[in-house]
């Protein structure tokens, strides 16, 4: 396995290294856009030849989902790039730019479609009966849907890739969408005409919720937020369990894409020597980047005055002498 000078292995080499990374955000990807493709063509035909709104709504939606495919493609290229003289630190971070842009998309196409279904939701006219083949339209989407959720989720969990991961638990927002218009055109069907109108609005609601919940979330990494308590308390005992350490302050982490980057002062007996305390130093910076999903930890030293144990005079070392209380 190749190494840094220190010893430790390459960011890219600590669990699924990058090329398979990479390779895996690839594929998985092209199945999504293959499938989103068929999808949105396939939804708007029937969405429009069966007078359903809300599977037209969810053919938009598939196409945003085709979109952002494809959003995810170009970060997945980026991010993986060594760093540069512009960037010391990598590209970890276009993940989450990738899906701050997924946010935006979502949100916009939400909100697009709410716009759009209000003036029928009010309008003095009932809208035309919807056909039969807008139900099984929707329940074969529904299916789709969700097996393209589990198979992305398992593909971002074992590449252990945020971006993967909030890509397919999009893909399960599309799965949830598709039994609202299901239980909608399902609702017209039954004699509820205003059902499938209803439905496409809650389409709207659900996209523009999950489009703000991928886009707080990823602009608070954007913002140097830092890992979650249970990730820093495992960082915090990594460090003070390496030997010669009497203590750590000021920790702090922050998100860099999928990676994390540490910084701590360390507190060390006064007395070592700098060739000492750097010994600890490295080997508490060790401890945490072979356990966790760090990109670096940059240290500090600070001295503790350790006060020496107290000793016996010579004359209460004699026989006889009693020691001093």
């Amino acid at each position: 396995m190749p190494q840094r000078p220190d010893g430790l292995p390459l960011p890219e080499d600590r669990g699924p290294g990058e090329r398979e990374r990479q390779a895996a955000g690839f594929r998985s990807t092209l199945v999504s856009v293959l499938l989103n493709t068929a999808l949105s063509i396939g939804q708007f035909i029937f969405g429009v030849l069966a007078n359903s709104s809300a599977l037209v709504a969810d053919a938009i939606h598939s196409l945003s989902d085709l979109l952002s495919d494809f959003v995810v493609l170009v970060a997945n290229k980026h991010s993986s790039k060594a760093p540069d003289d512009k960037h010391p630190y990598g590209h970890y971070r276009f993940e989450t730019a990738a899906s701050l842009t997924i946010g935006v998309l979502l949100i916009v196409v939400g909100l697009g479609l709410l716009w759009s279904g209000y003036p029928r939701l009010t309008a003095s006219e009932p809208p035309p009966p919807v056909h039969v083949l807008a139900l099984v339209a929707a329940i074969v989407t529904l299916i789709a849907k969700e097996a393209l959720f589990r198979y992305l989720l398992k593909v971002g969990q074992r590449v252990r890739s945020t971006m993967l991961v909030a890509n397919a638990w999009h893909a399960r927002s599309d799965a949830a969408s598709s039994l609202v218009v299901a239980v909608g055109v399902g609702a017209s069907l039954a004699g509820f005409p205003l059902a499938d109108v209803l439905a496409a609005m809650v389409v709207g609601l659900m996209i523009t919720r999950m489009g703000w919940l991928f886009f707080y979330d990823a602009f608070n990494d954007l913002m140097d937020r830092s890992v979650d308590d249970e990730t820093e308390a495992r960082i915090r005992e990594h460090l003070l369990s390496t030997p010669g350490l009497l203590g750590i302050h000021g920790l702090k982490t922050r998100k860099m894409g999928d990676m994390i980057w540490v910084e701590a002062d360390l507190e060390m007996d006064g007395s070592l020597t700098i060739q000492e305390g750097h010994e600890i130093a490295s080997e508490a910076r060790k401890r945490v980047m072979l356990h966790e999903d760090v990109l670096d930890v940059m240290t500090h030293f600070d001295p503790v005055v350790v006060r020496p144990a107290p000793q016996s005079t010579a004359a209460e070392n004699r026989p006889g002498v009693r020691p001093k209380n």
